[in-house]
């Protein structure tokens, strides 16, 4: 069961963003280089690369390592002093899962650079939960990022795992098409910039509001298993 973190798990408050703007502006002296570049669903490599091409700028000169270094630097302060939160519901579902661990194996499939995503899930104590996955820093397409987590599971774990066995649980239309040429299943949550609407016509196989009823979550599992 892999699970985004923004908007999914976790809402940084923005420090994500504030962290990429310092980057392009201590790099590259950019003020406000994100302001019209969309981010929900994307990998850090993707967005940053978007946004050197945004203001003219070429991705193979050597800036993305020094901007994802700077932007992890910033990180690390922003999310301390962020409006962060958790998304409803977020502990009592890992917990319930966490419990059932003869049926499932938690971990991620995000677009945060891992030590990004580390940075931002320790702040609320969640990295004990996932033991691996996969990250935007292993593949700039979301796409590709599922056999990446597959094959370290298999590491992990020392069990198979077929795609078509994984659960992706994610808040974008991206995260929906990331399962959809695995066969893998996608459960959508409407707790980010996306409504049902848009999760259901991605083609979600499941759609909820949030997770905060358990027991209506680990209904959907119970179904999803037969």
């Amino acid at each position: 069961m892999l699970f985004d973190i923004d908007g999914t798990l976790v809402d940084s408050g923005g420090a994500g963003i504030r962290s990429l703007d310092h980057a392009f502006q201590e790099i590259l002296s950019i003020e406000n280089a994100f302001r019209e570049i969309s981010m929900a669903g994307k990998t850090d490599l993707q967005i940053v690369k978007e946004g050197l091409s945004a203001h003219g700028l070429c991705s193979s000169n050597g800036l993305v390592p020094r901007i994802t270094h700077a932007y992890i630097r910033h990180l690390e302060r922003e999310i301390q002093s962020s409006d962060k939160h958790l998304k409803p519901g977020i502990i009592d579902a890992l917990e319930a899962v966490k419990s059932r661990g003869d049926c499932y194996q938690l971990g991620l499939l995000t677009g945060n650079l891992e030590q990004g995503a580390r940075i931002k899930l320790g702040v609320f104590g969640l990295n004990e939960y996932f033991p691996s996955g996969a990250f935007g820093s292993d593949h700039e397409d979301r796409n590709k990022l599922l056999p990446i987590a597959v094959e370290r599971f298999k590491i992990v774990s020392g069990r198979h795992f077929d795609f078509s066995d994984c659960i992706i649980i994610g808040d974008t239309p991206l995260d929906v098409m990331c399962a959809r040429p695995y066969n893998a299943v996608c459960i959508a949550v409407a707790t980010g910039p996306y409504g049902a609407g848009s999760l259901v016509e991605a083609g979600a196989d499941v759609v909820v509001e949030d997770l905060s009823d358990t027991e209506h979550f680990l209904d959907i599992l119970h179904f999803l298993e037969t």
